[in-house]
């Protein structure tokens, strides 16, 4: 009963802990996506000369920029 009770309990902190840590590890891929990987991609595609995919798609990403909520506030 003992052994039970103690690998119920395991069960609920270690879960607690590895949804912790998939939350973390989600944000850290936004934030990796978002400040570096975007960026470099855009300027990528203008130093290789694909400027009519470039062009486009900065223009969507700084209109979702500038139209999303902003969460920091």
């Amino acid at each position: 009963m003992l052994t039970l009770i103690f690998i119920i309990a395991m069960i609920a902190i270690f879960g607690k802990l590895i949804w912790l840590a998939i939350r973390m590890a989600w944000g850290a891929a936004n934030v990796i996506l978002s400040l570096v990987l975007l960026p470099g991609m855009i300027i990528a595609a203008f130093v290789l000369g694909l400027f009519k995919i470039a062009l486009p798609v900065l223009a969507i990403v700084g209109l979702v920029a500038l139209l999303s909520p902003k969460k920091l506030r």
